[in-house]
């Protein structure tokens, strides 16, 4: 089991940033991505009719959407009320509630299963936010969760390649985890996060699918600053932001798909899904 720690970090700090009042842009652009793997994470999980799921860092809700539609009594919370504002309009059907990992408000063993869809990457004490999550789940039950693979497939480095061509610095308060917080980005280390975690019977698996989109919606997320990605754009001066567009629509020619007007593109990505028992 993970030691007692301050639950905050500046990592976690940045991340409010970097989500703040962005629910709409993100559930147009990056939520749609995420949505696709969902179908797979409620499996893992083993969510079915009357089950009582919670759908932790929610999004726009695109998981507790589908777990109400396989008749599950679902709780969706998130950190960001933007997000949350887009599941109370989309999915009445869920209990929706503000929350921040790793400190849930809920009783010990409240829910029969629990899913988080690339949330993990978004905590600042990965273990700490694993613990609490095990602590809400019933003994027998089942977590499942996503993550972005530490091995990118192509199509998920087209925006960090394009800012990399155009000068673009990483700004040094926008860092990443604490090394002694983060783990490998690989099935078997996102299954022993789970096992140190306290949970039994962890597997993990690579899941690799291509996203269907369009130039001007892939950009629309970063140029509205969303995620450190999109801080990271926002950060430049106006000449490299431009530099950057150029060389995204240039890099991006390598993923068109159908005529040239649509600017159709067709992006590889790879997630990591993991599930275990309490």
């Amino acid at each position: 089991m993970p030691q007692t720690a301050p639950p905050a970090t500046t990592f976690d700090a940045n991340e409010r940033t970097a989500w703040a009042g962005h629910g709409a842009v993100y559930a147009a652009s990056f939520g749609r991505l995420c949505a696709r793997p969902v179908e797979r994470l409620l499996d893992a999980a083993g969510v079915s009719a009357r089950d009582r799921v919670l759908d932790v860092g929610t999004g726009p809700g695109t998981a507790a959407a589908a777990a109400v539609a396989r008749g599950a009594l679902v709780t969706a919370v998130d950190a960001e009320p933007s997000m949350l504002a887009l599941v109370r309009r989309d999915v009445p059907q869920a209990r929706v509630e503000l929350a921040t990992l790793p400190e849930l408000s809920f009783t010990d063993g409240e829910f029969d299963a629990v899913v988080a869809n690339f949330v993990l990457n978004h905590v600042g004490r990965p273990l700490l936010a694993l613990a609490e999550l095990r602590r809400v789940l019933r003994p027998g039950g089942r977590l499942a969760l996503t993550i972005w693979s530490g091995s990118p497939a192509p199509g998920q480095t087209l925006i960090p390649r394009a800012l990399q061509a155009a000068g673009a610095a990483r700004p040094a308060h926008l860092g990443p985890l604490d090394p002694a917080d983060d783990f490998d980005r690989t099935p078997d280390g996102l299954a022993g996060l789970l096992t140190g975690a306290g949970l039994r019977d962890a597997h993990g698996r690579t899941v690799d699918f291509d996203h269907a989109t369009t130039l001007d919606e892939w950009w629309s997320g970063p140029a509205a600053g969303v995620a450190t990605i999109g801080l990271t754009l926002l950060a430049q001066p106006p000449a490299v932001r431009d530099a950057a567009r150029r060389h995204y629509e240039r890099l991006a020619e390598e993923y068109r798909t159908g005529p040239a007007a649509l600017d159709a593109l067709l992006l590889p990505h790879r997630a990591l899904l993991a599930s275990a028992v309490r």
